[in-house]
């Protein structure tokens, strides 16, 4: 296997443009029952209005935010265990710099936005699976 490594990969070209969303009001039960449904450990959560920022959940936030700390997921708000703001990407990033910046700031996910809307979530999987086999082919 040839690797070129002058071959530009764009998040757009490897970006996941199915996600899942929810309403930072939701509990965190909803979100625990979002992620069973659509098989996800990650959703976005909606701006609750023109001002606001998009926000993200994991199953990681939950873990150590609720079950570690023995709250009731019924009685938690998502706003309360989100991420918000959160870091986004552009869709014509070179997976490159995706990548950097995943690694200095210990991301897990990222939301892909243009015109302030999510298109699309990029994860370290994606820039590894998809976009460096693809330079390497």
């Amino acid at each position: 296997m040839s690797c070129d490594t002058s071959k530009t990969i764009r998040v757009k070209e490897i970006m996941k443009s199915e996600f899942s969303r929810i309403e930072a009001t939701q509990t965190i039960k909803e979100a625990l029952e979002a992620m069973k449904i659509h098989r996800t450990s990650v959703l976005i959560v909606n701006k609750r209005h023109s001002d606001d920022e998009w926000g993200m959940i994991t199953s990681s936030d939950i873990a150590r935010d609720v079950l570690a700390k023995n709250r009731a997921p019924d009685r938690v708000n998502i706003y309360e265990v989100m991420t918000c703001p959160v870091i986004s990407v552009h869709p014509e990033m070179d997976i490159r710099h995706c990548s950097r910046l995943f690694s200095t700031y210990n991301l897990v996910r990222a939301p892909v936005i243009v015109d302030n809307q999510v298109v699309g979530m990029i994860s370290p999987n994606s820039l590894v699976l998809d976009g460096l086999y693809a330079i390497c082919n």
